[in-house]
């Protein structure tokens, strides 16, 4: 440690940035709603519509689309420079 900065002083952060692909939740979350998808569909062909798998489905579906949601207005009201916002979402 040099002489010249104070104890507990932060520098310039060492660690790199990772790439934005992997650091952007849309394509995962997207994945994620796809397998619920086609989750659904195959249970709605073997098991008909009354099963409690179908209904397993269309909870996981809700909860990608719910959170694709908060993705997005976040985003936005990030973009927007909304005081509430939170930061880093390019």
């Amino acid at each position: 440690m040099s002489d010249d900065a104070p104890a507990g002083a932060a520098g310039p952060d060492p660690r790199p940035l990772l790439p934005h692909l992997w650091t952007d939740p849309r394509p995962p979350v997207a994945a994620g709603m796809l397998a619920w998808l086609i989750a659904l569909i195959v249970f709605l062909i073997v098991d008909g519509p009354s099963a409690t798998t179908t209904a397993v489905c269309w909870a996981g579906l809700g909860v990608g689309f719910l959170g694709l949601t908060i993705f997005v207005v976040q985003r936005s009201a990030a973009r927007r420079g909304a005081r509430g916002a939170q930061s880093g979402l390019d």
